[in-house]
C-alpha cells in the first residue's frame, strides 16, 4: 500500500498545472536575463574595449609599415621619366626637320647642276623616302593595324 501512496502522491506533485507553472517560471527568468543583457550590453566592457584597442593599435602598425617615401619617390620618377620622354620627341623633330631642310638644300644644289632625268629620279627617291617616314610615324604612333 505504501508504494501506491507514493506513487499517487508523485502524481499529484507532477501534474500538468505543476509543470505549466514551472515551464512558465523558467521562461520568465530567461527573459529576465535576456532583457538585462540587452541593455546592459549598452555600456561598453573591457573585453570589447581591449578587442578595439587591439583593432586600432594594428591599423596603426600597418600604416606605420607602408613605404610613403618610397611611394613618393617613384612617384616623382615616373613624372621625371614622363617629362624626359617629351623631350627626345621633340628633339627628333628638330632633327627631322633639319634633316628636311637640308635634303630640299641639297636637292636645290643639285638641280641646278644636274639633268632633267636626274632630278625625276631625285624626286621619286624623296617621295619613297617620305612615304617610308611616314609609315615609320604611324607605326610608332601605333595607329596602324
Amino acid at each position: 500500500m505504501e508504494k501506491v501512496q507514493q506513487q499517487h502522491w508523485w502524481k499529484l506533485r507532477w501534474s500538468y498545472r505543476n509543470a505549466t507553472i514551472l515551464v512558465s517560471l523558467f521562461n520568465l527568468i530567461a527573459a529576465l536575463f535576456l532583457l538585462q543583457s540587452f541593455f546592459f550590453s549598452a555600456s561598453p566592457s573591457t573585453k570589447s574595449n581591449s578587442v578595439e584597442r587591439y583593432i586600432r593599435e594594428s591599423e596603426e602598425i600597418r600604416r606605420a609599415m607602408m613605404p610613403v617615401n618610397l611611394i613618393k619617390r617613384q612617384v616623382k620618377e615616373i613624372e621625371n621619366e614622363a617629362y624626359i620622354e617629351v623631350e627626345p620627341l621633340e628633339h627628333n623633330k628638330d632633327v627631322k626637320q633639319g634633316a628636311a631642310v637640308d635634303l630640299i638644300t641639297r636637292m636645290n644644289n643639285i638641280r641646278s647642276y644636274s639633268e632633267a632625268s636626274g632630278m625625276k629620279a631625285l624626286e621619286e627617291w624623296r617621295k619613297r623616302k617620305m612615304e617610308r617616314a611616314r609609315k615609320r610615324e604611324l607605326g610608332k604612333d601605333g595607329t596602324t593595324i
